[in-house]
């Protein structure tokens, strides 16, 4: 995990009420600024400080200059079955994707599955935020999107599929859900703003310069790599699953057609898509005997052989160490943000958290 400039941490609390007000104050209702805030805190709390609270400042001019909708009116526009299509009004992604999350374990109550397709939406932050709601009440959550193109495909030389993230979250009785959020690029292009901010090096084959080459300089990343390295054609594939089912089967943007997350037009909605999928155990198994499959499955992978020095975890084990340890100690918050932070607090006549 990257260290962030030594510093006295910053309470969780602290920050969610700085994420919540400067919201606010910059006009957006209050299921706007509430989504949006909860989807930065998962990130920050669980370690995903790409999709974390560095994420305001951004939020902010999508919403100041009009590509994000204020007050947005999400609707259902199409209903079969256990199925929906919801168009989110040119909503902050976050509140898309709670609100679609929320149509989909209504549906996999009543019918033991619920799929959502989500249209007119924006980049809704961490998927795992989503995928995490669905497990919380019992169901498997699954979260999709796409987002404009950043990451060549394998052997590719050019910007093609976006980050495409993919998230699963599966309930576990007695202990958090097993978790995975994922991006389809070897990383997230935040996590290369990151680095870059921290002023360190990027880990070996994540990034490519201009002609598709690997580099480790996050100044000179020009586009990401594809999930898997010299096997990177897998990392292409499951951003291609992720793209169809956000974009083509909802009928909203292909990533090489959505216009660039960093602007410079933050007036024009930017017409993406996104896919959430809930399913209820029970309709397939009788509870009890999922819950115990699910507790030997993690029990026996945590306890198998691992490597010298290192431990074997589950997805998601790492993310509740760090919120375990955030909740606790609070976030150190890397100077470009922290700069950002200050610009916004004076802006607004917001209180810095921890000030």
């Amino acid at each position: 995990m990257l260290q962030s400039n030594p510093q006295a941490g910053v309470g969780l609390a602290a920050l969610d009420r700085f994420c919540r007000e400067t919201l606010a104050a910059c006009g957006a209702d209050r299921a706007t600024a509430d989504a949006a805030a909860r989807a930065m805190m998962h990130g920050t709390r669980h370690g995903v400080d790409s999709h974390g609270i560095r994420l305001l400042p951004h939020y902010v001019e999508a919403l100041e200059g009009g590509r994000l909708n204020k007050a947005p009116k999400p609707v259902t526009v199409s209903a079969f079955g256990a199925v929906e299509t919801l168009d989110a009004d040119h909503a902050h992604g976050a509140l898309a994707a709670y609100t679609g999350m929320e149509r989909a374990v209504a549906l996999a109550e009543r019918f033991g599955i619920g799929a959502v397709a989500i249209r007119n939406t924006s980049h809704f932050g961490p998927a795992g935020a989503f995928s995490i709601e669905a497990a919380r009440r019992g169901h498997i959550g699954f979260t999709f999107a796409n987002s404009d193109s950043f990451v060549r495909l394998h052997d590719g030389a050019e910007r093609f599929h976006g980050t495409n993230p993919i998230s699963v979250a599966v309930p576990t009785a007695g202990a958090n859900p097993w978790l995975l959020d994922m991006a389809t690029s070897a990383v997230p292009f935040n996590r290369v703003l990151l680095y870059r901010s921290l002023g360190q090096p990027l880990p070996q084959a994540v990034a490519s310069d201009a002609r598709g080459f690997d580099t480790q300089d996050a100044g000179q990343t020009a586009m990401l790599a594809p999930l898997g390295g010299e096997f990177g054609f897998k990392g292409a594939g499951l951003a291609g699953l992720a793209e169809i089912l956000s974009a083509v089967l909802t009928g909203m943007k292909l990533s090489f057609d959505i216009a660039p997350m960093q602007g410079p037009d933050f007036s024009t909605p930017r017409g993406m898509g996104a896919f959430v999928l809930a399913i209820r155990p029970e309709a397939f198994i009788e509870r009890a005997a999922f819950d115990e499959g699910m507790n030997r499955y993690l029990e026996t992978l945590r306890h198998s052989q691992a490597r010298e020095g290192c431990r074997v975890m589950a997805p998601g084990d790492r993310e509740w160490d760090v919120a375990a340890r955030r909740e606790e100690q609070g976030v150190a918050i890397d100077p470009a943000t922290l700069s950002a932070f200050e610009a916004l607090a004076q802006r607004y006549g917001v209180a810095m958290p921890g000030g």
